[in-house]
């Protein structure tokens, strides 16, 4: 059974633009209201914290093969150009399970800052 999406992420999904060209295409995320917009690099066997954020949902797209992403109880192997949404308080990670580096874009919608991560586990031992 798959939820729903809610109303935050429908909306920011109308506003993505795929436009066509002669060379191919490309695709336009709303950013006018993003806190943040990063690319991740995690290394081969590297995984970033179990978390959560308090202020913030957060929308990523897969850049490279050979992740692991977690999101609730859900975890599994996303394609290449995948587009994930992740909601505010919903803990997810992100696992490189490959032998390359792999990559995210991460957009975060709503006001944040780095600091808004509550860590269930770590790796790394950081609070």
């Amino acid at each position: 059974m798959t939820k729903s999406p809610s109303n935050e992420e429908r909306t920011f999904r109308k506003k993505i633009v795929e436009d066509i060209r002669p060379w191919g295409k490309f695709r336009a995320y709303p950013h006018q209201n993003a806190a943040s917009l990063k690319i991740i690099t995690v290394r081969p066997g590297a995984s970033l914290s179990l978390q959560f954020h308090r202020r913030r949902s957060e929308f990523w797209v897969v850049l490279d093969p050979g992740l692991e992403i977690t999101i609730g109880r859900k975890a599994w192997r996303p394609k290449k150009g995948e587009e994930i949404f992740i909601p505010k308080k919903a803990p997810h990670r992100l696992k490189c399970v490959g032998k390359s580096p792999a990559r995210v874009m991460e957009i975060w919608l709503g006001r944040s800052v780095e600091s808004d991560i509550v860590r269930l586990e770590d790796l790394y031992n950081r609070k």
